[in-house]
């Protein structure tokens, strides 16, 4: 026999039926305590209501109504006439919740009648009614003087924490009781006692205790001006007592009023307390007078906010994503891990051969650092060969996926390898790396830099040259705890700007040049010794005659960047990347005078030593007239330096052309 379960989670498309099946499968059987909620009988089968079950013993599927311990939903406190619609609805929201922990976080077990957990246990407690509700307990701490209401009790928390996914759009249906009030001392009709806020329920209570403390003397209700009286009062006038005194209480005396309106009792009987502002010192006011921040130049001033932490170092901690070293050891794990990193890299690094990404990721002599997320997602990686020998480590691929790109991933990757090669690797302090244009920047940022400083016969002939690669190099620093970097950069920051506010004199208001005051005519000069404020912020007069400050790059030297570097990645530019040395070419310098090339470009562009573009068009233009001057006509480089020629021409002709539309 097949039985079926719902598998909605959204309570509006829920019939009654079916949301009493879901609160029936999470609630104790009120028949018998043993079951403890709606399970599929003996040789049952479940399935969920997505798709419609086939016909089975002659009839179609019916939804599981029935308990294996012979009771139905109604039984499992279930039933919404006893319960009441915003019970009912609440415990349904209560039910909605557990069957979606148990499909999307527990992997399926929606349907796994037997399975538990703590976090399931404790949310099904909400699926039973406190055993007694606030009312009751304000009942009890006042003696009993308020009734409580066999037929009302208060939502659970629950409701409150759940309230988000479901709007109930109607109020709790009210009901009528009977209570016992001590002002009339008859039976009334009342509203629902929890329709009043709390504090209105405890204060009814507090003067019903006080009447029925005086109703024990004549005298006391005579001078309240109250009798007892056998006669009904409506819902209406009830509410009406609620908020108003009664008219047969005569309004207060002068001495009355002057007693409830001593200052010493302040409200309501306790002594009131007035909060006192902060006060500022005669500095401050001073400083605040001369429209500076009360604390600008103050030793005390609160450090400023630090940066938000980025989105990486949070996934970190919350177990989101991991970082794991790994190699080819032919575990599991190991190749499950490497088969992601290289689909990474043959992903992210387009340009390089598949199988060359294949067999170095894949080699015994290469190592990784990988980010992954569940389920082995790898998202993030850095393959590098180590040679602890010689003292240093080649990175040969690093990437990180496009869409977390935004994240941070790189950066923290790269702390991570670096605390790593610390721990795994004392005596490696140096890496190095072929850069592409596109990553150069990057690298800076991670303290590589173009200045190689290891001796060449340490590293030569043990990495890779790599065409149209920048070598670039980063030396680890015995200090530094990678993993602490920001924590390290806050400490500093904060140390400069402490000192800077020690030795701030912004708050100081200097007078202003009289020379430049109306009626003083045109053509005025100012000795800058005149200067108020001049002398005490450091000046000197050697500084008058210093040179201009250099401006930052014009777009002029932007587009020589872009020029130079769209040169450069091409893909016939290999014989022009580095100089002719006499070693490669005995007789080249006896021809060429004047050589020229591209790295020797990018040191004077980067020196600022091209004035305009003009300038450094002429060395490219060099570049290509030595080789033609050099190389016979229909050769390999001939033909490298037309095709570049051309490039660059077009290149040049597009910028202008963009210039003149602009």
């Amino acid at each position: 026999m097949k039985v079926l379960y719902p598998a909605s989670h959204e309570i509006p498309k829920l019939s009654d039926d079916l949301l009493a099946i879901k609160i029936a499968r999470h609630s104790t059987c009120l028949a018998c305590s043993s079951c403890p909620g709606l399970r599929p009988p003996p040789g049952a089968s479940v399935a969920l209501d997505l798709d419609a079950l086939p016909e089975t013993d002659g009839g179609a599927a019916q939804f599981l109504d029935s308990c294996a311990c012979g009771h139905g939903p109604a039984d499992h406190g279930a039933e919404k006439d006893s319960l009441g619609k915003a019970e009912f609805i609440r415990r349904g929201r209560v039910a909605v919740r557990l069957d979606e922990l148990l499909q999307v976080r527990d992997e399926g077990k929606l349907l796994d009648f037997e399975y538990t957990n703590d976090d399931i246990n404790g949310l099904r407690q909400q699926m039973q009614l406190p055993p007694s509700s606030p009312a009751s307990s304000i009942s009890e701490a006042l003696g009993s003087l308020v009734p409580s209401s066999p037929g009302k009790q208060p939502l659970s928390p629950a409701s409150s924490f759940l309230s988000d996914a479901f709007d109930a759009s109607e109020p709790p249906t009210k009901k009528r009781r009977v209570s016992f009030s001590s002002l009339s001392g008859n039976d009334e009709e009342e509203d629902d006692e929890e329709d009043r806020p709390l504090a209105a329920r405890v204060t009814n209570a507090v003067i019903s205790a006080t009447v029925n403390q005086s109703e024990k003397g004549p005298a006391a209700r005579h001078a309240r001006g109250q009798k007892r009286s056998g006669k009904k009062s409506s819902s209406m006038k009830s509410k009406a007592q609620a908020r108003t005194a009664p008219t047969t209480i005569p309004p207060p005396t002068d001495e009355e009023k002057a007693e409830m309106s001593r200052p010493a009792d302040g409200a309501n009987g306790h002594e009131m307390k007035v909060k006192v502002e902060d006060k500022m010192d005669e500095s401050q006011l001073t400083r605040l007078a001369t429209g500076v921040t009360v604390d600008a130049g103050g030793a005390a001033l609160s450090a400023p906010p630090g940066k938000p932490e980025k989105v990486a170092h949070i996934e970190l901690r919350k177990g989101i994503i991991k970082i794991m070293a790994v190699e080819n050891d032919c575990t599991p794990r190991s190749l499950v891990i490497l088969t992601g990193l290289k689909t990474l890299f043959q992903k992210q690094l387009p340009k390089m051969p598949r199988e060359y990404i294949a067999r170095l990721v894949y080699d015994s002599n290469s190592k990784c650092l990988a980010i992954y997320k569940r389920g082995y997602k790898v998202v993030g990686g850095i393959c590098y060969r180590p040679f602890p020998h010689r003292g240093f480590a080649e990175i040969v691929f690093f990437a990180t996926t496009s869409v977390d790109q935004v994240k941070g991933y790189g950066s923290m990757l790269m702390d991570h390898f670096k605390a790593h090669i610390r721990r795994t690797y004392p005596d490696m302090w140096h890496f190095l790396t072929y850069a592409d244009n596109y990553a150069v920047g990057y690298f800076r940022k991670q303290g590589f830099s173009k200045e190689i400083t290891l001796d060449r016969s340490v590293w030569a002939g043990y990495i890779k040259d790599y065409e149209g690669g920048t070598i670039m190099q980063c030396t680890l620093l015995r200090n530094v705890d990678y993993l602490k970097t920001r924590d390290i950069i806050a400490q500093q920051r904060e140390a400069i700007l402490t000192k800077i506010r020690e030795m701030s004199r912004s708050h100081i208001v200097y007078d202003g040049l009289p020379q430049f005051m109306e009626g003083e005519g045109e053509g005025v000069t100012v000795d800058p010794k005149d200067v108020p404020g001049l002398r005490e912020s450091g000046w000197t007069p050697s500084m008058a005659v210093m040179t201009a400050r250099p401006v930052g790059r014009s777009a002029e030297h932007s587009i020589m960047e872009k020029l130079l570097s769209d040169l450069r990645n091409h893909t016939q530019a290999w014989p022009f990347q580095q100089p002719v040395t006499a070693e490669e070419v005995a007789d080249y310098h006896e021809i060429i005078k004047n050589p020229m090339d591209f790295s020797t470009m990018e040191h004077k562009l980067e020196t600022n030593q091209y004035p305009n573009l003009n300038a450094f068009l002429a060395d490219a233009q060099l570049v290509f007239d030595n080789c033609r001057t050099y190389n016979p006509e229909g050769s390999i480089y001939w033909k490298n330096s037309n095709k570049l020629e051309r490039v660059l021409k077009e290149q040049v002709a597009l910028y202008k052309v963009k210039e003149e539309q602009t």
